[in-house]
């Protein structure tokens, strides 16, 4: 059955429109607490990135989880990995966040945890959208909810992170850079390399509210090369909003993007007889990627664009690693979700093993030139049943022959349509890219 709220990543929109404003908020606190009270009196944790919403929308959860009758342990700025771990660990009910991870701050969202620290099922999802149609009411006084800070959040995460890379590894001597995107991370992240050894350049750690991914972080790395080369640091670190994606910058200034750093760290379980099961990607996966894992005996799965599809792909094939080049990694041998900061300290361990730098770590994979473009729309079209758009589509497919792929897809996070074009020849990839970007950009849309 179709979700009306849940998207591919909770609940997520421009703060004041609905479903994101505070009365919607608060219902959907109360609906979460009816279906969590439903399972047995417990308390949630409740999580947030830096963003100035996050205050107003903490408070609504707040309240409706109480009038549900279930309490509420507030964590404050917390990445969202953080909070699925300590879901599992402080074995809270469930986990919420208040993000909407590498968006803009006037964008905000909602997303829940399981008391395992993986996203919600389907159905219980369904569950809760239930209760939101339905009319709120409040538990008896005696019966309401209670809220309280967890004020040792932070340093839980910290040692946690620190403890997925062996403690014989020495990180004394290595120079970093670690852009938080003045989001969740800019507390725990300086700290968590710094403590294992590392000399530590922070940028991105001074959030005001608004400046959330503002031109810096995962999706845009720039200013991050820029002071890997300043500094002449050994790696960049780019984590976006609530630090669940990683973009890497080695010494050279050059960008390590998602599916590079899989690869690495692939390679490094492959090579240590750590890697079981396929390795996860998704339809966005570079064929560079593919073919550099075919190589070495690891076999790749695409899943549907989206760290959820991700998830259930590794659980359902029994492996271990799987992301997106978007910077989504999850390393199921050592945490429930993706997670940046995990990621980033399994490459930096290989860097310490193998005695490479992130560089010569990187150069077995060929990425293949792809092209990416964004359509904004007023609403999501229905593109498989669109015949224009699919002829170019077979076109150009016919054009590329077996070297080459086109995705196009309706993002399931924000009101675009994008193209993707992928080959052997970057001039032919990009002009058959903004071809079919100008068609698609006529038929629903103006050319973001």
């Amino acid at each position: 059955m179709a979700k009306k709220y849940f998207g591919t990543d909770g609940i997520r929109g421009k703060v004041g429109e609905y479903p994101i404003t505070a009365d919607f908020l608060l219902k959907l606190g109360w609906a979460a607490g009816q279906v969590f009270a439903n399972q047995g009196h417990d308390f949630v944790l409740v999580g947030k990135d830096t963003r100035i919403s996050g205050y107003m929308f903490e408070s609504a959860l707040e309240a409706g989880l109480t009038a549900s009758g279930v309490d509420t342990h507030l964590l404050g700025p917390m990445p969202t990995p953080g909070v699925a771990y300590l879901t599992r660990t402080l074995r809270a009910q469930a986990g919420i966040v208040i993000s909407a991870s590498h968006n803009p701050y006037y964008d905000n969202g909602v997303k829940f945890f399981s008391v395992h620290g993986t996203k919600l099922p389907d159905e219980i999802e369904q569950e809760i959208e239930r209760y939101i149609d339905s009319p709120m009411t409040t538990v008896e006084s005696s019966g309401l909810g209670k809220a309280k800070r967890i004020d040792d959040a932070a340093g839980r995460y910290i040692e946690f992170c620190k403890a997925s890379v062996p403690t014989r590894l020495d990180f004394d001597g290595l120079r970093i850079v670690v852009d938080c995107a003045h989001g969740a991370t800019y507390h725990i992240a300086p700290h968590v390399f710094s403590e294992i050894g590392a000399e530590v350049v922070s940028i991105g750690v001074e959030p005001n509210g608004l400046n959330i991914n503002d031109e810096c972080g995962a999706t845009k790395p720039q200013k991050l090369a820029e002071t890997v080369l300043a500094y002449r640091a050994d790696l960049g670190i780019a984590l976006d909003g609530d630090g669940d994606r990683l973009i890497m910058v080695d010494h050279k200034g050059e960008i390590v993007d998602g599916d590079e750093i899989i690869y690495i760290i692939a390679k490094s379980k492959l090579e240590a007889n750590e890697l079981t099961g396929p390795v996860i990607g998704t339809l966005m996966t570079n064929l560079g990627m593919e073919l550099a894992l075919k190589q070495m005996g690891i076999n790749l799965l695409r899943a549907k664009v989206g760290d959820r599809y991700v998830m259930e792909l590794l659980v359902e094939n029994k492996g271990i690693l799987g992301g997106e080049n978007s910077g989504h990694i999850i390393c199921l041998d050592k945490t429930t979700t993706g997670d940046g900061i995990i990621a980033a300290l399994q490459v930096m361990a290989e860097m310490q093993h193998t005695g490479k730098n992130l560089h010569e770590l990187k150069s077995g994979m060929t990425k293949y030139p792809q092209v990416l473009l964004n359509i904004k729309t007023q609403s999501k079209p229905n593109l498989d049943s669109d015949e224009a758009i699919q002829k170019a589509v077979k076109d150009i497919e016919k054009k590329l022959g077996n070297t080459g792929r086109v995705l196009l897809r309706a993002s399931g996070t924000e009101p675009l349509i994008r193209v993707m074009v992928e080959g052997e020849n970057e001039d032919k990839v990009t002009a058959y890219a903004n071809q079919l970007a100008d068609q698609v950009a006529k038929a629903y849309g103006c050319l973001n």
